[in-house]
């Protein structure tokens, strides 16, 4: 069976985590970096079990930053074949390397979360994710051909095109942001084109999104399965987890290769499954650039239940969002994702939102705008805001004020990820 390795038997996927895990430690203590010398000056000698990782220090975006660009090789920079980056516009760009090796298992694991969404050989897959530094386009598309499917690499932007090679080309899969996959809904509907489109599935990730944005997804595309797909560039990039279309209730980790942990956000205590925190991860196979026990700071929970897919790999949960995301309004702590999910579970408003920050005063106040979801419900403007405010207020505990918008009002974004909380800080408006 391709893929074998998520069927395999907890017990014998136990033992080869901890294998490699030994392997890991010692391809790093035998290699010439100084930087990993100094990383593992106080790591156990020898791993013999997977409880042995609480004993490693854990890996901080900062240090990528500080080991800015090479630093944090493992083999010698000769050795590599590619480079990623991750964004710098809070300094440097995180350089992450790539050997032949490591693209192998990039392409692996990105087949291995298509096959997840339902994805088989005979599917046409428009890759409209990002081409170039960032890991999304090029992962998912070596995904694709690894998978012996044929690739679409569409990349960002253009929506109108887009549609329209969808239609022309029977696509059959999309991969994307789940915000631009809305915006190519919409497009394809202003085209006249969605009854010549014919998905079958989406896998959607660099972004969090919500079971109701979910819902309005597969509704907008007439009825396809919309899965996640989970990555960190510092780890390897898109592939780290994949949902699959059979239960859509979290994302098997790949866990052959990454070794997930979560853990308290503030004390960095292990916390048993089940309980929400923030995923640590280990790559178990990477070569040029390895992480140990790397804080992602997004927020999830293990899920350790049998999946009815038959997987036997660990789940985790939907992200929550990231811990550098809270908001503090009027003293509570608010995650976007928790106001996402109330405005997009609303039937009579579209998939657009945008949240505003409003710091003008002493305490920050909160404002969503929402569209409507088609012009016929204009009428209904107040009452759908007036039960909004309600919802929001009953879920996450503070008062958001609410603005319901007529269709299209709001700004789209055709590349990259969208942009959702906007802060007010003088009386210009910051959305546009």
């Amino acid at each position: 069976m391709r893929f074998g390795q998520d069927h395999l038997d907890r017990d014998a996927l136990d033992a080869l985590q901890t294998a490699r895990l030994a392997g890991l430690l010692e391809r790093l203590r035998a290699s010439d970096s100084r930087w990993w010398h100094a990383k593992l000056a106080t790591a156990p000698d020898e791993i013999t079990s997977l409880d042995q990782l609480t004993d490693l220090p854990f890996t901080e975006k900062a240090e990528f930053r500080d080991a800015y660009p090479w630093g944090m090789l493992a083999v010698p920079r000769s050795h590599t074949v590619r480079v990623h980056a991750s964004s710098g516009t809070s300094g440097s760009p995180t350089i992450v390397g790539y050997t032949a090796g490591d693209l192998g298992i990039f392409a692996e694991v990105n087949a291995r979360a298509l096959a997840c969404a339902g994805a088989g050989a005979d599917d046409v897959v428009q890759v409209a994710y990002g081409y170039g530094l960032f890991t999304g386009g090029l992962g998912v598309h070596y995904g694709v051909e690894d998978l012996g499917a044929t690739a679409v690499p569409a990349s960002g932007g253009n929506p109108g095109f887009q549609v329209r090679l969808m239609a022309d080309l029977d696509v059959t899969g999309l991969a994307c942001t789940p915000s631009f996959a809305l915006l190519l809904a919409e497009r394809a509907a202003t085209d006249g084109l969605l009854e010549r489109i014919h998905l079958r599935w989406g896998l959607h990730g660099a972004e969090p999104w919500s079971e109701a944005l979910r819902d309005k997804l597969q509704a907008a595309w007439g009825g396809y399965d919309a899965c996640d797909i989970y990555g960190i560039s510092e780890v390897i990039g898109p592939g780290v987890a994949g949902e699959c279309h059979e239960e859509k209730a979290g994302l098997h980790i790949f866990e052959d290769h990454f070794y997930p942990e979560v853990v308290d956000p503030v004390t960095g205590d292990r916390l048993p499954d089940g309980e929400l925190g923030e995923l640590v991860v280990t790559t178990l196979t990477k070569e040029a650039q390895p992480v140990i026990r790397y804080r992602t700071r997004d927020l999830t929970r293990l899920i350790p239940d049998p999946c009815r897919c038959g997987r036997t790999l660990r789940r985790i949960e939907r992200l929550s969002g990231r811990v550098d995301d809270m908001l503090i309004i009027r003293g509570v702590n608010v995650y976007p994702t928790a106001v996402e999910s109330v405005l997009l579970d609303e039937p009579a408003v579209g998939g657009q939102f945008v949240l505003v920050v409003d710091r003008r005063g002493s305490m920050a106040e909160l404002e969503a705008r929402v569209e409507l979801a088609h012009a016929g419900l204009a009428g209904r403007r107040d009452e759908v805001a007036a039960r909004l405010v309600h919802r929001l207020h009953e879920v996450v505990r503070v008062r958001v004020s609410v603005t319901v918008l007529d269709p299209g009002s709001l700004p789209r974004q055709e590349l990259g990820k969208a942009r959702r909380v906007f802060d007010r800080t003088d009386d210009a408006d910051p959305v546009g």
